[in-house]
């Protein structure tokens, strides 16, 4: 009996099955191929061929290689295939080069497989040409031009990629001769071939390098000789101390220079632009402009327009001929006539009209300078004239005065900056030592520093109060730690103890610096040219000095010693800030009876050492110890019999436990030792030490002697727990069965399970 397929809902689509067949196979797998997503889709496509074309180069190198190994370029008779790996070696060459300006128009840097393809290519290119204009195996006439590309590759590339194409040359003569089966007799010409590229390509280096060495040196020598101009031209127009050019200058006297520099600079673009003007309004053969030396004796050419090749570059006298006479009569001279006392041409030229003007500062109403204007023809100048030349000089020495304003203004910016930034560095220690390192480092950007001494003044230790806890000096390679560090001195004699009386800084004068009394009677500071010490007052507290000492005279002079002042100051509030810091947090840390760590810092700390036990793999042990009776100590003897006896008890474990473990109060006459990098045998070790110790220590009452004993109890990570309260709690374990067998012991955890007698 056969059921009626159910009706279908009304408003439903029935699909049919198609069967698959050979076509939509075909389909999907053309379409899984070739769509933009597809194995070998566009995208795929563009790839491939770009891959193509870069490594066409390359690949055409190493066919024109094996070429030329194999004698395919040997003239005279070139077959077609010879001609035609010529022609493909060359296109490779051309396409290399094109890259490589292109990359260059970019700004892009070839890398070391671009160079080492272009390098290859061209190598390959000189091998076939010589190859092609020589006898099989023989060096033609074209063969130098395997030395010039293994000697350009060497001087232009990177070394590396240098050194691999000369031995790519090399590999190309000697190859050729291996596959020619050419007789042994021929070997040593080959070898000489390479010897001779080799040869080539290290002397054509080493004398390209020689060259490059040579202008850099002279490039240098160009930009010093520059900026000693400048700097004479900045002294001269008084923006910069009379002082030479120091390339070690530290600090605030380094910016000054180059602050007077670049208002040099500027002086000089508006004294070429005067000076145009002046001549073209003049309509003058000779216009210059002459500027005092730093001592006021010589006048030297500064800016000239002139017709004539003999205005003279060398220093003039400055009292003598016309520029003479304005200077000493600090006005302007307008001349004609046959003029015998222009002396500034080294050839006697006798202007026939000649006017003069004084370059006058406003400040003090000094004269720098003189600015001259002459002609040749007799044309006098004129009211007009000595008018225009007189503006032009106030002009210039406008341009000047504006300059150092300038400078001025930036010299108190960067002053402040610089007194700001050590408030700042100075405001963020919280620790003595970094404080001490602040105020060395902060003096060192003020003053060329060749010595620096932080010292601290500590009227407890009676006999000798003072103590030099930073001491520093200067080297090649930065600053260095004194001998003087840790020294103690008395009150009584020298510059330190003289300044912490007065309250006041005391300079060290230069003659007398090497028998100078800076400490105590034992200690001379030799080779210093100026010494000078700054007491750290915080209100009226003197807490120490800041001892600084340069091999320059006059360093703490003027503004370098307010300067010094104020951050002398500033190190002592710093200081004051620092001692308060730390003995909060020794007091947050600290148990006030014991002096150990409490038991917050306890537990901090071992979740510390937990965690980089876990990190590197390392075994931890923690011990746990009781004070055996100590309430009976109490009860017999009083509390402060006990808390002396609490106080001893945390004197020996601090004692005998080594510097990298931590001793903590655990809490009443409890304590705890936490042992980093320790196993529980050497724990154990270490824990009956203390336990030994304990017991051979006599407290003294009024009732006579009293000794008191320790039990202890050891547990180790990750053997017995590998969290931090397990830890505890097996060493608490330990502890109470220490005390179970009699007290006065030591307690592992393997003690708990009967496999082994308590100590």
């Amino acid at each position: 009996m056969s059921t009626a397929p159910p009706a279908s809902a009304p408003g439903t689509v029935r699909h049919r099955r198609q069967p698959a067949d050979g076509r939509a196979v075909r389909g999907w797998l053309i379409d899984a191929w070739y769509r933009d997503d597809g194995i070998a889709g566009p995208p795929v496509r563009r790839r491939a061929w770009r891959i193509f074309l870069r490594s066409l180069p390359a690949c055409v190198a190493v066919l024109a290689a094996a070429g030329v190994v194999r004698g395919r370029l040997a003239g005279p008779r070139l077959g077609a295939d010879g001609w035609a790996l010529l022609a493909l070696v060359a296109g490779a060459a051309a396409v290399a080069a094109a890259r490589a300006v292109r990359r260059s128009a970019h700004g892009r840097s070839a890398r070391t497989a671009e160079q080492l393809e272009i390098g290859a290519i061209f190598v390959v290119l000189a091998a076939a040409l010589a190859q092609l204009a020589s006898t099989r195996g023989g060096e033609g006439p074209l063969f130098p031009l395997v030395y010039l590309t293994a000697a350009v590759a060497v001087s232009f590339l990177s070394l590396g990629v240098g050194l691999a194409l000369v031995a790519l040359a090399a590999a190309l003569q000697v190859g050729v001769w291996w596959t020619a089966d050419a007789p042994a007799g021929e070997l040593p010409g080959v070898l000489a071939r390479v010897g001779f590229i080799l040869l080539f390509a290290v002397l054509y280096h080493a004398v390209l390098w020689a060259r490059l060495a040579a202008a850099r040196r002279n490039e240098q020598e160009a930009v010093d000789r520059r900026l000693r101009e400048l700097d004479d031209r900045a002294r001269e127009l008084r923006l910069l101390a009379p002082r030479g050019l120091d390339r070690d200058v530290p600090g605030e006297e380094r910016r000054g220079l180059l602050r007077g520099r670049a208002a040099a600079v500027q002086v000089e673009a508006a004294m070429a632009g005067a000076m145009e003007v002046a001549e073209a309004a003049l309509r003058s053969h000779t216009c210059a402009l002459f500027l005092l030396s730093a001592d006021d004796r010589t006048l030297l050419l500064r800016e000239c327009r002139s017709g004539s090749d003999h205005v003279s570059r060398e220093p003039l006298p400055a009292g003598e001929g016309v520029l003479g006479s304005v200077l000493s009569r600090q006005g302007t001279v307008r001349l004609s006539g046959d003029i015998r006392s222009a002396t500034y041409y080294e050839d006697g030229t006798r202007p026939r009209a000649l006017v003069a003007a004084p370059l006058v500062d406003r400040r003090g109403g000094h004269v720098r300078g003189v600015i001259v204007a002459d002609r040749l023809e007799d044309q006098p100048f004129g009211e007009a004239d000595e008018n225009l030349l007189t503006r032009v000089a106030a002009e210039l020495f406008r341009a000047v005065e504006s300059e150092r304003i300038l400078v001025g203004l930036q010299a108190e910016r960067d002053e402040k900056e610089l007194f700001y930034g050590a408030i700042e560095q100075l405001n963020r220690m919280s620790k003595t030592q970094e404080v001490f390192d602040a105020a060395i480092d902060v003096a060192s950007r003020i003053v060329q520093l060749d010595f620096g001494a932080v010292t601290l003044y500590e009227p407890e230790e009676v006999r000798r109060p003072h103590r030099v806890v930073k001491a520093v000096t200067s080297s090649p390679q930065g600053f260095q730690v004194s001998e003087l560090e840790g020294l103690r001195f008395s009150a009584h004699t020298g510059l330190v103890a003289s300044a912490v009386r007065h309250g006041s800084a005391l300079p060290g004068l230069g003659e007398r610096l090497d028998r100078l009394r800076v400490f105590d009677e034992g200690t001379r500071l030799k080779g210093l040219g100026s010494i000078r010490v700054f007491p750290l007052r915080s209100g009226d507290q003197t807490m120490g000095t800041l001892v600084l000492g340069s091999r320059r005279l006059g360093s703490f002079e003027g503004d370098a010693s307010r300067q010094l002042e104020v951050i002398a100051l500033q190190v002592a509030d710093a200081l004051l800030r620092a001692r308060l810091f730390e003995q909060t947090e020794r007091l947050a840390s600290t148990d006030g009876l014991t002096g150990l760590h409490n038991h917050r810092t306890f537990q901090s700390r071992l979740d510390e050492q937990l965690l980089l036990a876990r990190r590197h793999g390392k075994k931890l042990s923690v011990v746990i110890c009781d004070v055996d009776r100590f309430k009976s100590v109490n009860d017999a003897h009083g509390h402060p019999v006990g808390d002396l006896v609490l106080r001893g008890v945390g004197r020996v474990l601090a004692g005998e436990a080594r510097g990298t473990d931590l001793v903590a109060r655990y809490g009443g006459e409890e304590f705890a030792v936490v042992m980093p990098e320790t196993d529980g045998e050497g724990a154990l070790v270490i824990a009956e030490r203390i336990r030994t110790r304990l017991e051979q220590t006599v407290f003294p009452t009024e009732a006579g002697p009293l000794r008191v004993t320790l039990s202890l109890g050891i547990a180790t990570f990750p053997d017995d727990g590998s969290e931090k309260a397990r830890l505890i709690e097996v060493a608490d374990g330990c502890l109470y069965h220490a005390k179970r067998s009699g007290r006065n012991r030591s307690a592992r955890a393997i003690d708990l399970s009967g496999g082994r007698t308590p100590c």
